[in-house]
């Protein structure tokens, strides 16, 4: 055992605290005594355990063991956690008492099962770390921390590491000693079948033929089914026969649309295992003319459209909004889009993200005509469409608008709770948010009985109102007749020019009522009245009959997402302010390239959906009152234009019969069309550990800087990359946290010379499935495991000997044992005790030697008569000081048994206070002897000296006064010898306070 400091030199605050000790001693006049000794006694040790805390002492123990570490493989193509922790125990139950064993998990990353310890049994393989990769790298560094210099690392594993560097990890243990012994593992066989691969050309010619090249692994011969899709439309199916190993297919196509097309190729087999690895993707760009998707609102409505991209010889595809898909790949294959009178409440907030991400992200155009289902009409506010087009959808205060006043009724029972909720109390702050501090809301929230979470009142606290909104709980059960005619009762009440109900529910109302006759008291005052039905469980009679018979509008919704926007339209729609009736000629403000096409002069257009232009956007026609007709801007990659009349000839006829409205239609779609170079970039992706190493190589000219890539996965999320350059023309970028599937990029960057944008270009990639799905044997595996252990002085274990592992050679190791703690809380306790012996007024002298009459008492009769000696002795030292004292004083000697009572008296005088009472004590019982005396008595109550006085003269010697005044002493003698006495006694009695 020897004893170890991190910080020795600390140890030189000994010299500086002993020398504080000294001068505190010396400057401690409070104390004296044991009561001093003690005190300083504590503050030395609380110095010495503070200083050795702050040095770091330790004690040091060598022991002689072994350390092993076990790293087990828990990824997937292994997948054997039970046996793998059986194996552990057998290895574990064969080590000596000393021996320490530790467990490490690997997958995508590496956890700490159980630290290096000397307990033992088999251990419990739980920790999480994602069996989709097999990353030996992060295994063995965290075996390595576990380890000392000269313990060794058990790895069990099949070999087949996809993430890391295990072979350069390997090459940083042998400095350190750590031998690395392997147990190779069979990786697990299941019934798979998998698509390795799938090759499309990267570009080709519209309407050309080309071979999709598809390959696909199998562990065993059956049947199965292939599918290739075409921007998630199947294009084939085909039945084949796999046979074991892998078995290549060629399938053809035809190029028949333009523009970003992605290819999924799918495989099922009957009893496949592992489905993971039953998907490849690939992209294909289609040279052609720009394709348009027309989207409009009412069937037949977009024929002036459709006539004027034929006539331009734009292709285009024509849908309704529901057709609209969720895929952000859907979007990839136009140009642009045209969004024809179509309102928000008909699509969903999936589908509104995938239009401003294939916008703000792929670059497609956006081309949004009005009419009385659009912009602000349309429940546009606050959406990510409002986002994208250069058009606020309020009007932000420059105009005057009839007063309001709007109560929302929203069901709140146990059925709304979850998603339905929250977006119903999103669809009231959004309405809220169209009206104007002059307003006046009331949010009403309902179950059995109705609860006014905001009573009627002016906008003045919007956000008060707000959390009041968001406070709304959902609970109990649906009763609407009691919340509408509360909330007509309270709207009886607000003085505004408009009045609306907006009564939002999702069930069947539990009570009846005389609805009638609430909607026939608000035809008379003027009051109307919308109801949206949420779900197929709502009362969907009762809500139509409630809005036609209110004069207002009923909304169905089975998709939730659309409530905000149907609050929002409603919202808008009540102003009636938002539509302008009134014919006029637009004025020209920044028509740009499209002055040409304006400057003879423009249409009259009849009405228009009033917006606010953003700061930022180009206003190419005007109303009289400064309302954007026509207006443009740029968001994110791609460019939107807004045109706020309507394009079905019922508010701008004139320009619809405009012969040059083909041209000026066309000149806004080309204008929207993705600004992207005619050199695409080649982007290749590949996995390592979770993460995609992308590798971005250009098609034409190098000389491109400050590269930017914007990459978009399938769910619409988007990342910004800042590529590096790695050779001529080529770069590297790294995307974290990828996961299978296909992804665009958008590629753009600038000239190193002046950083002016060089264009960008559209691409996509693909990110295949981890390696740990892919079909292989287990020779690779078995290949990097020996080298391992040839690199780290490690052995090749077998399975069937667990007990091997514990016979490698010990380690001589030297073990500190952290006493900082332990040292601490010593010094905070010795501190409390110097405290007390310092700061409390107690009889220290008095509790140590009741402390030690206790402890000799129960040492027995020899140690109590070896105590009566020393009382004997103390009496016989005291008897002497007594007399010595008295002859100083000029008294003769008196005889011995004088001295005897003399004695007596001296030893009742230094007892402790109270202890020389009257009539108790020794003194006192002396005194009371010697008053049946014939010499004389002491008087009652006499003091300490009348009492000595009085025991001389019992003894038959002279008291003070006569022995002084016998003997020729001087007058004042007496007196002298008395004060004396009485100063003897009072320092007596102040140490005995202490």
């Amino acid at each position: 055992m020897g004893l170890h400091f991190d910080r020795p030199w600390l140890l030189l605050l000994l010299a500086p605290a002993a020398l504080w000790l000294y001068w505190a001693w010396r400057g401690t006049l409070r104390l004296s005594g044991r009561r001093k000794g003690v005190a300083f006694a504590l503050r030395a040790l609380i110095a010495l355990l503070l200083i050795a805390a702050a040095s770091g002492f330790a004690p040091t123990l060598r022991d002689d063991y072994r350390a092993v570490v076990f790293v087990a493989d828990r990824s997937a193509s292994v997948s054997d956690d039970a046996r793998i922790a059986r194996w552990i125990g057998e290895a574990i139950a064969g080590k000596d008492e000393g021996d320490r064993a530790g467990v490490v998990s690997v997958g995508r990353t590496a956890a700490a099962e159980r630290p290096l310890t000397a307990g033992g049994g088999a251990p419990s393989l739980r920790a999480d770390i994602d069996p989709s990769y097999t990353n030996l790298t992060d295994g063995l560094r965290l075996a390595a921390s576990m380890l000392p210099e000269g313990g060794r690392i058990v790895l069990l594993s099949d070999g087949r590491n996809n993430a890391g560097d295990a072979i350069r990890q390997s090459r940083l243990l042998r400095p350190r000693g750590i031998a690395v012994d392997v147990v190779p593992l069979a990786s697990r066989v299941a019934d798979d079948a998998a698509v390795r691969s799938l090759v499309v050309p990267a570009s080709v010619k519209l309407g050309e033929r080309f071979t999709i090249e598809l390959e696909v692994a199998a562990t065993l011969e059956s049947e199965a089914e292939i599918r290739l899709f075409e921007n998630e439309r199947e294009i084939a199916r085909e039945t084949v026969r796999l046979s074991p190993g892998v078995n290549r297919y060629l399938l053809q196509n035809i190029a028949g649309s333009a523009g970003m097309n992605r290819y999924r190729a799918e495989v099922y087999m009957p009893g496949d295992e592992r489905p993971q690895n039953d998907a490849a993707y690939g992209f294909s760009r289609v040279d052609g003319p720009p394709r348009v998707l027309v989207v409009e609102g009412e069937p037949g409505s977009s024929a002036n459209i459709a006539s004027a991209l034929e006539a331009s010889l734009m292709p285009y595809d024509l849908i309704l909004p529901e057709q609209l898909s969720v895929e952000l790949a859907d979007y990839a294959r136009y140009d642009a889009i045209v969004l024809n009178n179509v309102p928000a409440t008909r699509l969903s907030g999936t589908v509104m993200e995938r239009l401003a991400s294939a916008v703000g992200d792929l670059g497609i155009g956006l081309v949004v005509a009005g009419g009385e289902d659009s912009f602000g009409l349309g429940g546009y506010y606050d959406t990510p469409l409002e986002r994208a087009l250069p058009v606020y959808m309020d009007l932000k205060g420059r105009r005057q608008m009839p007063s309001l006043g709007l109560i929302l009724v929203i069901d709140r029972s146990g059925s709304m709770s979850g998603g339905k909720l929250e977006l119903a109390k999103e669809a009231a702050l959004r309405a809220i948010g169209l009206l104007r501090d002059e307003d006046t809301v009331g949010v009403v929230a309902f179950d059995d009985t109705p609860w006014w979470v905001v009573e009627p009142t002016r906008l003045s606290d919007r956000e008060a109102v707000k959390d009041a909104v968001l406070g709304i709980q959902a609970d109990g059960g649906t009763d609407i007749y009691p919340a509408v005619a509360s909330a007509l009762d309270r709207m009886l009440d607000i003085d505004a020019q408009r009045r609306h109900i907006i009564l939002l529910t999702d069930g069947q109302s539990a009570g009846g009522g005389n609805y009638f006759a609430l909607t026939d008291t608000m035809n008379k005052e003027g009051i109307t009245m919308s109801t949206v039905a949420v779900g197929n469980d709502a009362d969907i009679a009762l809500l139509r009959r409630l809005a036609d018979a209110a004069k207002g509008r009923y909304y169905f919704t089975a998709d939730q997402s659309t409530i905000p926007a149907i609050f929002s339209r409603e919202t808008a729609m009540i102003a009636r302010t938002y539509i302008v009736e009134k014919r006029f000629v637009p004025a020209i403000g920044q028509a740009g390239g499209w002055l040409p096409l304006l400057s003879a002069g423009v249409p009259a257009v009849d009405a228009y959906v009033a917006t606010t232009a953003k700061e930022t956007a180009e206003t190419a026609l005007l109303s009289p009152e400064g309302d954007p007709l026509l207006a443009r801007w740029s968001y994110g990659a791609g460019r939107t234009v807004a045109w706020t009349s309507d394009l079905t000839g019922k508010w701008a006829s004139d320009w619809t019969n405009w012969p040059q409205f083909p041209d000026m239609l066309a000149a806004w779609v080309k204008w929207t069309f993705p600004q992207f170079s005619t050199d695409p970039w080649h982007v290749q992706a590949r996995l390592d550990g979770g993460s995609a190493e992308l590798t971005i190589a250009a098609q034409g000219e190098t000389g491109t800087g400050n590269l930017e890539a914007t990459v978009t996965g399938e769910e619409g999320e988007s990342v910004t990359l800042r590529p590096i350059p790695v050779a001529p023309g080529e770069y590297g970028a790294r995307l974290d946290g990828a996961s299978p599937g296909a992804y665009f990029i958008r590629i753009s960057g600038s000239d190193g010379a002046d950083g002016e944008p060089s264009g960008g270009s559209l691409t996509g990639f693909v990110i295949p499935y981890s390696p740990e799905y892919r079909l292989a044997d287990d020779g690779e595996g078995r290949e990097l495991l020996g080298e391992i252990a040839r690199l780290t002085g490690g052995r090749t274990l077998s399975l069937d000997h667990p007990e091997e592992v514990f016979q490698a050679g010990r380690i001589a190791a030297t073990d500190k044992v952290d006493l900082t703690r332990a040292l601490l809380i010593a010094a905070l306790l010795l501190w409390l005790v110097d405290i007390a012996a310092r700061r409390l007024s107690l009889p220290w002298g008095r509790i140590v030697d009741a402390l030690a009459a206790r402890l000799a008492a129960r040492r027995g009769p020899a140690v109590a008569g070896a105590g009566a000696a020393t009382a004997l002795s103390q009496l016989s030292r005291r008897t002497r000081e007594a007399g010595e004292f008295y002859a100083r004083g000029g008294i003769s000697r008196p005889a011995p048994e004088a001295r005897t009572a003399a004695g007596a008296s001296a030893d009742a005088a230094d007892s402790p206070a109270g202890a020389a009472r009257p009539g108790s004590g020794t003194a006192g019982g002396t005194n009371a002897d010697a008053a049946d005396k014939p010499a004389g008595a002491a008087r009652p109550g006499a003091g300490t000296s009348d009492r000595a006085r009085s025991a001389g003269s019992v003894a038959g010697v002279p008291n003070a006064g006569e022995a002084k005044a016998s003997s020729g002493a001087p007058a004042g003698a007496s007196d002298a010898a008395g004060s004396a006495m009485e100063r003897l006694l009072a320092a007596k009695r102040r140490g005995s306070r202490r």
